[in-house]
């Protein structure tokens, strides 16, 4: 009797990260505000990045966006190197929201989220002002869309309101929709329950939830230690620009270096505070700077500030 055995090759080929970060690194001159940070986020995933004021946060939340060019390393985004170009790294697929509310202030709800659609509109310049019939069925599509997405926020009986007559937490929700008009396979939320009540809060925590279960992933920056222990299946805290230490939400809140960079309690190689505060007027410096460099550049994730207009 004879035996056959079949033999079964198996696949290691492995699903690219959503997002890869490999040895980021942020000089400003002489000082450096991000050193070395890795950090990986995939598909169906929630991850939050921690850190005191000043640990560089915004900086590499900056530098996977296109806002600075890393002074080392590299950021892809599904196993394609992202150029550093904001309006390119949306194109790409990622949007993200910023710690300060940068909304079309005098624009009503509708027309901020339908900003955010115009990267996946393939009509060009004559095709809007002929307004034939490839753009008006674009411009149905969109408005069908941007309805969509604020009926999924909520604020679909808003959507004639001036934007700066929302409540705070609403104006929240209309930035996080706008950055989704883009179809993004990763969103950046940067601090997104800052300046919110607790019932406000939670609603946050619902919505991100619900945007992960549409296929999203999550990377958010947030003060809130309740908030984002129990939204993130991953957590990584930054200290003086380098990773500290990176883990399950639990791993971390029993890591006793986290615990001493938030107590202020200096550990061995901690940062003072002198060095801290240095890298805080670094990136205030940078960020004015290329808020003023980037007037004018439009993208559907607000990584330009509308002129005039932010709040």
């Amino acid at each position: 009797m004879t035996t056959t055995t079949e033999n079964t090759v198996e696949n290691t080929t492995e699903t690219p990260a959503v997002l890869d970060a490999s040895g980021v690194t942020m000089r400003f001159g002489g000082l450096t505000a991000v050193r070395s940070v890795d950090l990986k986020v995939n598909a169906g995933e929630i991850v939050g990045l921690i850190g005191p004021n000043g640990a560089g946060k915004t900086t590499f939340f900056n530098c996977l966006t296109g806002l600075y060019v890393p002074t080392e390393g590299k950021v892809s985004y599904k196993g394609t190197v992202l150029p550093p170009k904001p309006h390119l790294v949306t194109q790409a697929g990622i949007a993200r929201t910023f710690q300060n509310i940068r909304l079309f202030a005098n624009m009503t709800v509708l027309e901020n989220v339908l900003v955010g659609r115009h990267t996946r509109t393939k009509e060009g310049l004559w095709s809007a002002l002929l307004r034939g019939p490839g753009f008006k069925k674009a411009e149905a599509a969109s408005h069908k869309r941007a309805m969509e997405l604020l009926e999924f926020i909520g604020l679909e009986h808003k959507a004639d309101h001036l934007a700066r007559n929302l409540p705070y937490g609403e104006q929240r929700k209309l930035e996080i929709a706008r950055a989704l008009a883009s179809d993004p396979g990763l969103l950046l939320l940067d601090e997104p329950t800052a300046g919110m009540n607790p019932q406000e809060t939670r609603v946050t925590e619902e919505l991100i939830f619900a945007i992960r279960d549409q296929g999203i992933a999550v990377l958010v920056i947030e003060h809130d230690m309740r908030f984002i222990f129990n939204l993130c299946d991953r957590v990584a805290c930054l200290v003086q620009g380098e990773k500290l230490v990176e883990g399950t939400p639990a791993v971390v809140q029993g890591d006793e270096r986290v615990v001493a960079a938030y107590l202020g309690t200096p550990f061995e190689g901690a940062p003072g505070a002198e060095e801290a505060a240095e890298v805080e007027a670094a990136e205030e410096a940078q960020s004015t700077t290329s808020k003023t460099s980037t007037t004018g550049e439009t993208s559907t994730t607000s990584t330009t500030s509308p002129e005039g207009e932010t709040q």
